[in-house]
């Protein structure tokens, strides 16, 4: 499903279904248009942002897990250490980088989401979020999202996945499948290099 909501109330504004065969996951907007992926069937949508109208389908290989774009180019994560970089026009894959810091490749890289000239991505079924340098795929820090629901909560829900940032105002917003909440948060360095906490 791709939903349009109020953030204040979280009232659906808008909504279209993604074909029933497919599993819809990671999006981004630019120019106009919603790119959008799919799980496992190697296809994307592209929907008009005003109307959700879907305009077109591509193809890629492997799966689809996390998109987003700096204005000029668009990010990929496919489940493992990579990102992919696209042309926004054509979708044609342009270049790779890995994903890594000190320990190695970092793996299972998830949704992702452009903040002030680095790519945030969720590592899938952690807490935490990565702040990677898109000049080489390094990981120049850690968001540590570890307490954000209680336990009942944390019961419910399933993974942390969603990031999202409003650049005009500076919020940096998460959530994940099945939480109750949308939390906007703040980021605090602490001791540990590169660590930061919420």
């Amino acid at each position: 499903m791709l939903r349009r909501e109020q953030l204040e109330t979280g009232q659906v504004l808008q909504e279209t279904a993604v074909p029933a065969q497919h599993f819809g996951e990671g999006i981004t907007v630019l120019n106009q248009r919603i790119i959008q992926l799919t799980w496992q069937t190697q296809i994307g949508f592209i929907h008009n942002q005003s109307t959700f109208a879907t305009e077109s389908t591509f193809s890629y290989p492997g799966q689809g897990w996390g998109l987003a774009n700096d204005g000029k180019q668009i990010y990929m994560s496919d489940g493992t250490s990579q990102i992919r970089f696209w042309d926004p026009t054509t979708l044609a894959e342009t270049q790779r980088i890995t994903v890594h810091d000190a320990g190695g490749p970092i793996t299972m890289v998830n949704e992702l989401e452009w903040v002030n000239g680095m790519i945030y991505a969720n590592i899938w079924q952690t807490n935490n979020v990565a702040i990677i340098s898109p000049m080489d795929g390094s990981v120049v820090g850690w968001i540590d999202l570890a307490g954000l629901l209680t336990p009942q909560e944390y019961a419910q829900a399933d993974v942390l996945n969603g990031i999202a940032y409003d650049a005009a105002a500076n919020r940096l917003f998460v959530t994940g499948k099945l939480w109750p909440k949308l939390f906007q948060i703040q980021l605090v360095a602490m001791p540990l290099a590169g660590r930061h906490h919420v």
